[in-house]
C-alpha cells in the first residue's frame, strides 16, 4: 500500500527539516513524500534541500495559502492513502505510517486516525495539550467531534468522492473538510488510540484572540453549511479543549 504524506510550506526554515526528518525515518517502504512550497521568503528552502530523502518531492511555486497548497498535493499524489505532516509538526516514532498501513489492510476502511499531542515551541519534549480523540459516531460529530485533522489518513478515493479544501475559508477548511466527509461517509473508520503525531503550539488559528474570533465564525460557518448541528456544536467543539489541558496536567 503506498502512502503519499503531503507537507505545505512558507516560511518555516527553522522547524521544516523536522517534519521532513520524520517522514523520511519512517519504517514503511512504499511512501511518497510531496513537499509544496510556496516561494518562502527566508531559508526554507534551503532547509529542505538539507532534509531532503530520497522518497520526497519537492514543488516550489507561489499559492493562494496553506489549503490551497494542500489541495495541490492531494492532486499531485499518487498514493493509495493521503495524510499531512505540517512544516511545523512531525510524526511521533519511525513506525506511524506502518501502523496506519495495517489499518488499512481490511477494503473496508477509509479513514484512520489517532491522538495528538501538542508540545512546546521551545522544548518539543514537553507535553502541553493531549488530544484523544476517540471513535467516529454521527452524535458525538453533532456535539463538536473531530478528529485532529493532520492524524486523519484518508484513501484517494474520497478526495475524488467529495473534493478537497475549500479555498473560501483561511482557518476552517480542515473542520468544513472534516463535517462534509463524516456526515457522509460510506466506509469503516478506525481509530487508533496512539499519540503518532507530535504539533507545536502556536499555528495559525489560535496566535491571537482576532484569529480565535474568525476561526469559531469560520466553523460556524462550516457547521450550518454541512447540516451538522447548531450553536450546541459550536459550543461543544470549543469547550471539550479545556479538558485536554486539564488532563495531561493531572497525569
Amino acid at each position: 500500500m503506498k502512502i503519499t504524506v503531503i507537507t505545505a510550506v512558507y516560511n518555516s526554515e527553522a522547524t521544516v527539516g523536522e517534519a521532513i526528518e520524520s517522514v523520511g525515518r519512517q519504517t514503511h517502504p512504499e511512501l511518497e513524500h510531496l513537499i509544496i512550497e510556496g516561494r518562502s521568503k527566508d531559508g526554507s528552502l534551503a532547509a529542505i534541500e538539507r532534509a531532503a530523502h530520497d522518497r520526497m518531492t519537492l514543488v516550489s511555486e507561489p499559492d493562494k495559502g496553506i489549503y490551497d497548497a494542500l489541495n495541490k498535493g492531494v492532486a499531485k499524489a499518487s498514493g493509495d492513502v493521503l495524510g499531512f505532516v505540517h512544516s511545523d509538526d512531525f510524526l511521533a516514532h519511525d513506525e506511524v505510517l506502518s501502523r496506519i498501513a495495517t489499518a488499512f489492510e481490511d477494503p473496508q476502511v477509509e479513514a484512520v486516525f489517532s491522538n495528538l499531542d501538542y508540545v512546546s515551541q521551545a522544548d518539543t519534549r514537553k507535553v502541553v495539550r493531549h488530544w484523544a480523540t476517540g471513535p467516529f459516531s454521527a452524535a458525538k460529530l453533532r456535539r463538536g467531534w473531530m478528529p485532529a485533522h493532520p492524524t486523519l489518513y484518508l484513501r484517494r478515493s474520497v478526495y475524488e468522492r467529495i473534493g478537497s479544501f475549500d479555498i473560501g475559508f483561511r482557518i476552517a477548511a480542515d473542520y468544513d473538510f472534516i463535517l462534509r466527509y463524516f456526515s457522509q461517509a460510506t466506509g469503516r473508520s478506525v481509530y487508533i488510540p496512539e499519540v503518532l503525531y507530535k504539533m507545536r503550539l502556536g499555528g495559525v488559528s489560535n496566535r491571537d484572540f482576532a484569529r480565535i474570533r474568525e476561526k469559531m465564525g469560520e466553523d460556524w460557518r462550516a457547521i450550518r453549511r454541512n447540516k451538522v448541528g447548531g450553536v450546541m456544536t459550536l459550543a461543544s467543539k470549543n469547550l471539550s479543549k479545556i479538558g485536554q489541558f486539564v488532563e495531561r496536567q493531572k497525569s
